[in-house]
């Protein structure tokens, strides 16, 4: 929010206002306009750019979905706008993070970045924006930004950030003989795709040069990105790894493996939004029954198969216990190789700058 005059404002200048968990985690700032000369003369600092504060809060750092779905595209949004000429407090600064992101921020302000929690001088705006813009998960809405910045955006910002060479993905036209490039983005904990294997040799004899990675909070971002960067198709299991999407070329594939259990929506608002926004094809692809090892951990009569809506009414956790922890993925190949096809098929769409929602491959 903006201040106004006469006011003093408490927040906690954080985007997930609906989770109540991470809010009661998060610090809250005060924030005092100066309306004398006696209470101007305590300014250690006098500025003449916008401030911009707000919370890294909890999850970004420990979650590459959370790093750009709570703090760096709502950034994008409150920003952006200012050209660099706004300064960024934030509370809860962790050092290590931001030097992980520093060249996005450097895309986003001229000035250092001030550590609200430790600073001990008085710095003084003419303008405040205290918390950040947030639309949806990890995308924006143009008609509510200023100067109707998008996510293709905020692609190009990333591009530009991180050097990345290619805005096109690789166009087969009839009679090409580049192979389009699939990037499988890996998982060694939950949600695992066990056969992995399988699908790479899937991906090869249909014409792909295939290779697999794995991101983790820990990745050097620039390095990740550009390896990105250089692929046509990414494949992914449902998880925070598929947030590199971010980095990829205009008109790439997208394909998202969705995990049994009715998580349709979650496919659709954390990463299919996202990406048909950036002006990607995206598919995403919901396993069966058999496709998922949880048939080895309960019975097929059990509510795990027959009511996943039971699960998710007790909530997150008794949801994500079952359907994210548990349970990892061995794809039938013959299912899903319409999907890769179809992918291939998108490559040599001649309305190669038209994007592509494809939901069709979710049936259960």
């Amino acid at each position: 929010m903006d201040l106004e005059e006469n006011k003093t404002w408490t927040i906690k200048p954080y985007t997930r206002k609906f989770d109540s968990y991470v809010m009661q985690n998060v610090r809250a700032v005060t924030i005092k306009p100066l309306y004398t000369s006696i209470e101007a003369s305590k300014c250690n600092i006098y500025h003449n750019i916008t401030a911009v504060v707000f919370s890294k809060g909890i999850y970004a750092g420990k979650n590459f979905f959370h790093d750009f779905s709570d703090v760096l595209v709502p950034l994008f949004i409150t920003a952006r706008q200012f050209e660099g000429e706004v300064q960024i407090l934030m509370a809860d600064l962790q050092p290590i993070w931001v030097k992980k992101h520093k060249k996005f921020f450097d895309q986003i302000s001229n000035y250092e970045i001030i550590d609200f929690n430790k600073e001990n001088q008085v710095h003084c705006y003419p303008r405040a924006i205290v918390g950040l813009y947030s639309h949806k998960d990890c995308s924006v809405d143009p008609s509510r930004t200023p100067n109707n910045y998008s996510m293709v955006d905020f692609a190009r910002l990333m591009r530009r950030a991180y050097s990345l060479e290619r805005e096109f993905a690789t166009n087969l036209v009839e009679g090409s003989k580049k192979k389009p490039r699939l990037l499988i983005i890996a998982r060694n904990h939950t949600r695992k795709l066990i056969n992995i294997g399988e699908v790479v040799a899937l991906g090869e004899e249909l014409g792909f040069d295939v290779a697999v990675n794995e991101s983790s909070p820990h990745t050097n971002v620039e390095d990740f990105a550009r390896m990105v960067n250089s692929f046509d198709v990414m494949i992914g299991v449902h998880g925070a790894g598929l947030t590199n999407e971010v980095f990829l070329p205009t008109s790439a594939v997208v394909i998202q493996i969705v995990p049994f259990g009715n998580l349709k929506w979650m496919a659709y608002g954390y990463f299919a939004v996202g990406a048909s926004d950036m002006m990607l094809r995206y598919m995403h692809y919901c396993i069966s029954e058999e496709e998922s090892t949880l048939i080895d951990l309960y019975p097929r009569d059990h509510a795990v198969f027959r009511d996943p809506d039971f699960f998710h009414k007790q909530g997150w956790s008794a949801m994500g216990r079952i359907y994210l922890d548990q349970q990892n993925v061995k794809l039938n190949i013959t299912r899903f190789k319409p999907v890769m096809t179809r992918a291939l098929y998108l490559l040599s769409d001649r309305n190669f700058n038209v994007p592509s929602l494809d939901l069709s491959f979710c049936d259960n």
